[in-house]
């Protein structure tokens, strides 16, 4: 049995290359499901999974209202909706208030993941300019996950990092292929 069953990644200001950095460095056949929020502007169609799956060659998905989470897919949050994991692993989409002027919010995604799959779950926050995420990966880290923080000194934009590195330790602070690294010895680790 696989200790991690899921890896949620947010990420903000500079998130769309170091998204394709960090999926880049999974193996083919990589079979956790990876689950984004990248902060979008919600007054148009997003093609972020589009674009990804024809830069990396592996499935990926906007994900969609009561979706049960499939292994071995990518997916990204669509704009407009806060993305939520229910405890049977499918989502949940709302448009609840914004957190941190942002609809999706990674923390919402972070605690109701956190929620759903507790000690097995893998949180990475990466590059942006707002605090949203912060409070999500220590809830992750209370419940027991693995929790993983973009190097500050790396990020495009280091406020979603250092706000996330004030309120909690995370297991690992790393630069971008190191963190491509981790995920992807996940599998091989366990």
């Amino acid at each position: 049995m696989n200790r991690f069953q899921a890896v949620v990644v947010g990420a903000s200001a500079g998130g769309v290359e170091a998204l394709l950095s960090i999926y880049g460095a999974l193996p083919p056949g990589y079979s956790l499901p990876v689950i984004t929020v990248l902060h979008l502007p919600d007054n148009r169609h997003s093609q972020l999974a589009e674009v990804f799956e024809r830069r990396l060659l592996r499935p990926v998905r906007q994900a969609m209202d009561k979706e049960t989470i499939e292994a071995g897919v990518i997916y990204f949050a669509g704009p407009g909706y806060h993305l939520s994991i229910e405890r049977d692993f499918s989502f949940s989409l709302s448009q609840e208030e914004r957190v941190h002027y942002s609809r999706p919010a990674i923390d919402l995604l972070f605690d109701s993941a956190a929620d759903a799959y507790g000690p097995a779950l893998v949180a990475v926050l990466l590059t942006g300019a707002n605090e949203d995420g912060a409070r999500g990966i220590a809830t992750v880290a209370r419940h027991g996950g693995l929790t993983v923080v973009q190097d500050p000194a790396e990020a495009k934009i280091s406020v979603m990092p250092l706000a996330a590195l004030a309120l909690t330790v995370p297991d690992h602070i790393l630069p971008l292929h190191g963190i491509g690294t981790l995920l992807a010895g996940l599998e091989q680790a366990q």
